[in-house]
């Protein structure tokens, strides 16, 4: 199955809510319109009204089981168990560093990578940039330790479908040390993770 990039989705869905927004807005003001009536509302009158939320709850419960197979994340998320990585990379935050970061990852088209980064101090967060500044995937990194005194993983998986260069940076605010004199972020590395080997649409 092919899914499609968080980009896209961020797109889809922004029509649709527009959309949706929009219906909803108009039961507001078709609630107002009434108020503003000096003659009430027949009881027989309300069923069209009714009938119009239930479609809307229906809509929007229904988009979203229709479309959660084309999100990334889901299906990823709920068979993880099943799931073996083609590649795996442990990531370790302490100070506002990056602990043994590789310094280039280069993965193949279509590969499901885990990263499982630990924190030894603050939250953080792990996140991978398209250069153009969207976010392609993020998840905090919580600080602790297990019963048995190692740092807990947090970890995700993500396969990618797209060829592109993305940064990693921390998507979370972990204090005044995370940025320089200059409020350039210290924990951006750019390119970090590049894709390769995905066909290009032609057109």
């Amino acid at each position: 199955m092919t899914f499609a990039s968080s980009a896209e989705l961020l797109s889809f869905h922004w029509v649709v809510y527009t959309i949706y927004a929009a219906l909803i807005l108009s039961v507001i003001v078709w609630f107002a319109y009434n108020l503003t009536r000096k003659e009430k509302v027949k009881s027989i009158v309300r069923i069209p009204f009714y009938g119009y939320i239930a479609v809307l709850v229906a809509g929007g419960v229904g988009h979203h089981i229709f479309t959660y197979n084309s999100i990334p994340w889901v299906a990823q998320d709920i068979m993880r168990d099943e799931i073996k990585p083609d590649a795996s990379y442990e990531i370790t935050i302490k100070d506002h560093k990056w602990i043994d970061l590789p310094k280039k990852v280069v993965v193949q088209c279509g590969q499901t990578v885990r990263f499982n980064a630990r924190s030894e101090d603050l939250v953080y967060g792990f996140g991978l940039f398209r250069q153009d500044g969207t976010m392609a995937m993020q998840m905090q990194v919580n600080p602790g330790k297990d019963a048995t005194g190692i740092l807990k993983p947090n970890d995700i998986l993500w396969t990618f479908n797209k060829n592109g260069s993305f940064d990693l940076t921390s998507t979370e605010y972990s204090g005044p040390e995370q940025y320089d004199e200059n409020g350039h972020d210290k924990m951006l590395v750019k390119n970090w993770l590049e894709v390769v080997g995905c066909e290009k649409k032609k057109g």
